[in-house]
């Protein structure tokens, strides 16, 4: 996957808002909930066909409104309990360089290029409190930063509601 979003999906393909009709956003509804399910159990919790679901699937998939299927693996679990959200104001001319460092930090998980005073929002994993200080000496090379530890996740990350806009 292209890590840039496009606004448009491939020529010839729907864009993603006039395929959310009642049954794609159950559809999308239900992937959320589990997206390795088969054709078959989708097929019946809406009441289609397995054809019929696969083709609404994919062309779910073309037009870019189901961009992939993610691996959700718990930092904590893998020896990276801390987890801290960092905003970056590069110094003048250092903006390039501080996208280019994020994306070859390890700890990094999110990269955010955002409005504001700050131009960047990291998500950042380390094994200790202690473990952050060396990240950030990365980035002060180029910026100043700012960090926020998270306590904990009362609204677990989920994909957005494919909400009506009509």
């Amino acid at each position: 996957m292209s890590p840039s979003r496009s606004a448009r999906p491939p020529k010839g393909i729907p864009d993603g808002k006039s395929l959310l009709d009642d049954v794609n956003r159950r559809l999308l509804d239900i992937l959320a909930d589990d997206p390795r399910l088969t054709a078959s159990e989708l097929a019946r919790r809406v009441g289609m066909s397995a054809p019929a679901i696969r083709e609404r699937v994919t062309r779910l998939e073309q037009a870019g409104v189901i961009r992939g299927y993610r691996l959700d693996v718990d930092p904590a679990a893998v020896g990276l309990p801390v987890a801290a959200w960092v905003r970056v104001r590069p110094g003048p001319g250092q903006l390039p360089r501080i996208a280019k460092l994020a994306g070859q930090v390890p700890e990094v998980s999110e990269c955010h290029r955002i409005s504001g005073e700050d131009c960047f929002l990291l998500k950042v994993h380390v094994p200790s409190i202690e473990a952050l200080e060396g990240v950030l000496d990365q980035f002060l090379l180029y910026g100043q930063t700012t960090s926020s530890f998270v306590v904990s996740t009362p609204v677990p990350p989920r994909p957005p509601a494919a909400g009506r806009a009509d």
